[in-house]
């Protein structure tokens, strides 16, 4: 059972995500502030964690740094705050995906769903369908089309990252960090070029990409 970490001030909104995530049986327990949703984390650790940004004691954003320094639990942020600036602060603080108040039940629980979409508990490796394509990370090879699909280990590197995440958003400091290294994290450029090789040699139209997706100003997608 996948154990979620609601963390909100509003209580109204703690008991409606908890009765209706435990309705589709997920294990969840809820926080009102930040300082309890740390503990909780560290006591419980859950699978996902569902954070408010516009906490009492702790804004949201020093709350996934804290995370952040000893877990890569997955983090959906949830905020009114609609700005692209928050977004990005947020994402660029380890969060893995952010919605926007008001929100739809379904779309959050499509959220979950997809980012809970991770490597198997068993530590195997996936191979993921791209398109008409199968993309085995562990042999590092492309199969399913008649034209071999040679990409270099720079773009294994992003497409791996992206891959192991489906239907999240991965911001572009991560990918730029893990791939690159810290000093690049400003170098989206780099990014753009990898990119449009990744979709020129699995995307059926490049030029349209259904599976690689840039959310602007912000990161990348895997959609499956």
């Amino acid at each position: 059972m996948t154990r979620v970490l609601v963390v909100d001030d509003s209580p109204q909104l703690l008991t409606a995500l908890r009765l209706n995530l435990r309705a589709r049986d997920y294990e969840v327990e809820v926080a009102a502030d930040g300082g309890q949703a740390l503990v909780l984390a560290a006591d419980w650790l859950p699978d996902l964690i569902v954070l408010d940004l516009g906490l009492p004691d702790l804004d949201g954003v020093e709350v996934i740094e804290g995370l952040r320094g000893w877990s890569q639990v997955p983090i959906i942020v949830l905020s009114g705050r609609s700005g692209s600036r928050d977004k990005v602060e947020a994402l660029d603080a380890g969060a893995d995906d952010y919605v926007t108040k008001p929100f739809g039940l379904d779309e959050l629980l499509a959220r979950i769903r997809a980012i809970t979409r991770r490597v198997p508990a068993d530590g195997t490796t996936p191979t993921v369908a791209v398109g008409g394509r199968l993309v085995d990370l562990a042999r590092k090879t492309v199969t399913g089309d008649d034209r071999p699909v040679h990409l270099t280990p720079t773009e294994w590197g992003i497409l791996e990252i992206l891959l192991r995440s489906p239907g999240t958003l991965v911001p572009q400091r991560r990918l730029l960090a893990e791939v690159w290294g810290p000093g690049y994290v400003k170098e989206t450029n780099y990014l753009r070029v990898y990119m449009a090789g990744l979709r020129r040699k699995l995307e059926a139209d490049p030029s349209r990409p259904r599976h690689l997706i840039t959310e602007p100003g912000m990161g990348y997608r895997f959609e499956p």
